[in-house]
């Protein structure tokens, strides 16, 4: 029996990929070992700066920034986490900020200022909001995934060590915050803290109807030497995604699998608005104006050189994407 390839695959524990940890799965000729346990700050870090995985679920934006600096990387158009932004957008209550433009000139936080999340919100509030992001001061509490040095004219402050920029926020030291997640003075109900957008999912949904783009927020990396000396796991990997995502796709259409009482009309609402495979892989019309959106971002806010054509950023895989149209086919 001839031996199969032996890779690494770090990644969060998703539904769209529990049929590859449970072996349901398997990609043609790799023997895959999922890693679920590290969480998505320090799976980037690791990655980032020690390349501890064959391959890796990764902050798109931070990918870009590694090959506009020769990182031995490269990336399959897997695309395992996508999140509308403007709903993370928070604001200090008693600061008077009603509208975006009302950031402009603030002090607005951040765990540090390379998440993808914040490179996305960052730049739509740039390109549909008018809020230049050199017209305000980002504070951070912790170092950059990608060593940088800001551009003239791009104000970072770093908080003073152990202040969390969360309290920060309640305690009224920064007027806002942008975050990937929910700060946990929000969580606890602190009403010191609320949404710029209260009505976010209209703008999102808004935004998705302008725009058809469901940012992309993580891409899969791989060693660049692993495909230079397999050609052929490229394509390999990105069936296996493909066939586990579909299967997660026909588990959770069971209402019996996940716990919320409405969780068929939010599935079938969400199946009319953005199609029947909203997690499409592959680099289609749809993806790369997404993923070009994420580059554009990228350079504008100084991280990057130049716009790098993601041809250069992704491995032929052989495959397309592929835009299902019966909304019920999955």
């Amino acid at each position: 029996m001839s031996k199969k390839l032996e890779l690494s695959f770090a990644c969060g524990d998703y539904e769209i990929t529990r049929p590859l940890a449970e072996g349901i799965v398997s990609p043609d000729g790799i023997e895959l070992t999922l890693l679920t346990n590290v969480d998505s700050r320090e799976r980037h870090w690791r990655m980032a700066r020690n390349k501890e995985y064959d391959v890796c679920e990764f902050n798109a934006c931070a990918y870009f920034m590694a090959r506009d600096r020769g990182a031995k990387l490269t990336a399959l158009p897997a695309f395992m986490h996508r999140r509308f932004r403007h709903g993370f957008v928070f604001v200090n209550t008693s600061k008077g900020i009603v509208k975006p433009t009302d950031l402009i000139g603030r002090r607005v936080g951040g765990t540090n200022f390379q998440p993808a999340g914040n490179i996305w919100i960052r730049g739509i509030l740039e390109e549909y909001y008018g809020v230049p992001h050199r017209e305000i001061t980002w504070v951070t509490e912790r170092d950059e995934d990608i060593e940088f040095e800001p551009p003239p004219g791009l104000r970072i402050e770093r908080a003073k060590p152990g202040q969390l920029v969360d309290d920060m926020l309640v305690d009224g030291e920064i007027d806002a915050l942008i975050s990937p997640e929910f700060p946990r003075p929000f969580r606890e109900g602190d009403k010191r803290i609320a949404r710029l957008f209260p009505n976010y999912r209209e703008i999102e949904l808004a935004y998705y109807r302008e725009t058809a783009i469901f940012p992309i927020m993580h891409v899969t990396v791989i060693r660049q030497e692993i495909v230079d000396r397999h050609p052929w796991v490229a394509a390999s990997l990105m069936q296996a995604f493909d066939a586990a995502k579909r299967l997660a796709y026909q588990r959770v259409r069971n209402p019996r699998v996940v716990p919320l009482a409405w969780w068929s009309a939010a599935w079938e609402e969400q199946q009319e608005i953005l199609g029947s495979d909203p997690w499409v892989y592959g680099l289609g019309p749809q993806n790369r104006k997404n993923l070009e959106a994420a580059v554009r971002y990228t350079h504008r806010q100084g991280l990057i050189s130049r716009e790098i054509p993601l041809d250069e950023l992704f491995v032929d895989s052989g495959t397309e994407e592929v835009v299902a149209t019966d909304k019920n086919k999955y």
